[in-house]
């Protein structure tokens, strides 16, 4: 479906930039914007790369997409797609405003050699039409640090927790996140500009809550980790009623990680530690003395698109040697359909067009689903989104696609 006759997206002008970013505030519910969340939202918007959909002289559409690159199963850096900014005027809705700017977003990553896009649903519903899968999941979690014990790996104790301000140990904090994206698919090698976005504190967004607060942890001298939170006293019938909120952690090492989280658990005053967005496969689940009374909660995090099948399939690596024919369907990103020969195992890959009799037939959306590792071809022919046409084949692909370490996209975007 095409816009009406005149409303088209163009490249957003900086000057432009302020109509633009008020018209995404109020697609998302007008809430309280600071300064400082916009000022960082423009100097990492891509211009180039962004788009407004004009009817007249009002904004009624908006998009983008920033230039990343994603870890994939093997430890490969991809470059990437980042979807992000969409929005639609309540006026305009199914006028064919979303689809014209996928169009454009796509047909863009896939000019410049991007094989993949990812982007963060606001609703689910809206992005598997384009061809975009659920390929990454997240943790919370309400964790009664009053009740629930700890137990730490050895060598927990050797390391050292300080305090420091959040801005004084940013390029140490850095190192250690980027020691940490070739180890997990779905994690975003932070572009110059991405690292203030850790920073960013307004008073506006604190709910009540501290300024940001920072610990590092080291051993032998070496920043090995780092948590960034925020505490918000409270006091009930019976005492200090305190709550934790876990910004961001990261570390190079379990005992590192242990001593950060009993660090959390332990905040005089604090009662309960709140944790949002957290890889699945964390391992606090097992240290806890009661996961029951952590609330854990899952839900759907990243939506990744192979923008370019055998690009992106070949990128990566496999648990088990595979060889697989795939007949895809993507009506969107037309490019991609028919069949593709996937041959690989842990040393690398190759997937090419073929004529050959397929084994396996699914969309563009499954494939997107599965192509980090997280999600199973086996779980998705279950569903009724899979079919397998050569006996066996189902199983043996599901495997070899698999990941050892759950995926997780670590930030928004």
């Amino acid at each position: 479906m095409g816009t009406e006759h005149g409303i088209e997206p163009r490249t957003l002008h900086p000057d432009d930039f302020d109509r633009w970013w008020d018209h995404l505030i109020r697609a998302f519910g007008g809430g309280p914007a600071s300064p400082e969340e916009r000022g960082l939202d423009r100097s990492l918007t891509e211009f180039d790369r962004a788009l407004a959909v004009w009817d007249g002289d009002a904004i009624v559409g908006t998009s983008g997409a920033f230039s990343f690159r994603m870890t994939v199963p093997g430890g490969g850096e991809v470059p990437t797609a980042g979807v992000t900014m969409v929005s639609v005027a309540a006026t305009h809705r199914r006028r064919g405003v979303l689809t014209s700017m996928m169009r454009r977003l796509l047909d863009d990553a896939h000019t410049k050699g991007e094989p993949l896009a990812a982007l963060f649903a606001s609703e689910p519903a809206i992005y598997g039409r384009f061809g975009f899968g659920a390929a990454t999941f997240q943790l919370s979690a309400e964790i009664d640090t009053g009740r629930v014990a700890l137990s730490l790996p050895e060598g927990a104790d050797e390391v050292r927790v300080r305090y420091a301000p959040p801005a004084d140990v940013l390029k140490e904090c850095e190192a250690v996140y980027a020691a940490l994206v070739p180890r997990r698919p779905g994690m975003l090698a932070r572009q110059p500009g991405w690292e203030r976005a850790g920073l960013l504190d307004p008073e506006s967004g604190r709910d009540g809550a501290s300024a940001l607060q920072c610990v590092v942890a080291e051993r032998e001298g070496s920043v090995t980790g780092y948590a960034r939170f925020r505490t918000r006293m409270g006091w009930g019938p019976s005492g200090h009623d305190g709550t934790v909120t876990l910004e961001e952690l990261a570390a190079l090492d379990p005992a590192t990680e242990a001593a950060l989280w009993r660090l959390l658990f332990g905040i005089d005053l604090m009662t309960k530690l709140t944790v949002r967005g957290r890889p699945v496969d964390e391992a606090w689940q097992h240290q806890v003395s009661d996961i029951r009374r952590c609330l854990p909660r899952l839900r759907d995090a990243g939506y990744v698109r192979l923008v370019d099948v055998g690009a992106g399939l070949s990128a990566r690596t496999y648990l088990t040697p595979v060889d697989v024919v795939f007949d895809v369907e993507d009506s969107f990103c037309t490019w991609n359909a028919g069949r593709w020969r996937l041959t690989g195992d842990a040393e690398g890959a190759s997937c090419e067009r073929t004529t050959d009799t397929p084994d396996l037939s699914l969309s563009a959306r499954e494939l997107g689903a599965a192509c980090l590792g997280g999600v199973s071809l086996v779980s998705l022919a279950a569903a009724g989104r899979v079919r397998e046409l050569r006996p066996g084949a189902l199983t043996r692909a599901s495997v070899a696609l698999g990941s050892p370490v759950a995926p997780w996209l670590p930030h928004g975007f």
